[in-house]
């Protein structure tokens, strides 16, 4: 049986994130998608809905607002930037509080609670990011941006910098903005290919032109080195000099 879904969140890109996770779950229906608390009212007196993924600040009706004004609401989870109303949450009981960025891993989490014992969440495939075979020419990532999974080589890529809850991934071709830490993506990446080297930057170590103690130059762009990495970075880029001498 499927459960029929709502979500609702007045920021356009949360709400991709999380169509995108329902849509990875067999199980889960997408039937509303609500940018704020009057047009999620809208949709419950149109339609059944069985669980709602609410977003607690919104403009002019908050979340929790909202959902008090429902006589019997449907099962809600919320999803927030905030840990300040998980009390509040819970004493609307709410089914799970889920706090952005949201890693699919623990939306799954909080979606296996709503299901019936003898159902589990089902995938019709597993991540949003994956490898290829070990040769490095032929290695890729799917990133989710605009509500579609976009293919980058990892050969392409020139480098990755975070957007706070999204990072770019820029190439010599296009850019790609997509909701993910990047972190989780550093794990990804191969470590001979790829390099940290900023708390907001991964560069590629073969598009690498120039460098000095401070800053690493890709194309057109001057990228900067974290004091907290300098000493690593300058050893790389030192050893895959010598390599190539």
């Amino acid at each position: 049986m499927k459960l029929r879904c709502m979500i609702v969140d007045d920021e356009p890109l949360a709400l991709d994130v999380l169509e995108t996770f329902v849509e990875r779950l067999d199980n889960l229906e997408l039937v509303c998608r609500c940018s704020n608390a009057v047009e999620a009212y809208t949709c419950l007196q149109s339609e059944h809905i069985d669980l709602i993924f609410l977003d607690i600040q919104m403009p002019k009706l908050t979340g929790i607002e909202f959902l008090k004004t429902i006589p019997n609401p449907p099962k809600v989870i919320f999803t927030t930037a905030y840990r300040d109303y998980a009390v509040d949450s819970y004493e609307l009981n709410a089914v799970d509080y889920l706090l952005k960025p949201i890693s699919f891993e623990r939306f799954l989490k909080a979606v296996a609670k709503v299901m019936p014992s003898e159902s589990k969440p089902v995938l019709p495939y597993t991540a949003a990011i994956t490898t290829s075979e070990p040769d490095y020419k032929e290695a890729f990532i799917y990133l989710k941006a605009d509500k579609k999974m976009v293919k980058v080589m990892l050969s392409d890529i020139l480098y990755i910098e975070s957007l706070k809850d999204y990072i770019r991934v820029k190439t010599d071709t296009k850019e790609i903005i997509s909701y993910q830490k990047i972190s989780f993506l550093e794990e990804k990446l191969p470590t001979d290919k790829f390099l940290r080297i900023h708390r907001s930057f991964i560069i590629s170590l073969d598009k690498v032109q120039a460098f000095s103690a401070t800053a690493v130059d890709i194309g057109k762009t001057e990228i900067p080195i974290g004091r907290l990495y300098k000493n690593e970075v300058l050893q790389v880029l030192g050893q895959n000099n010598l390599l190539e001498s």
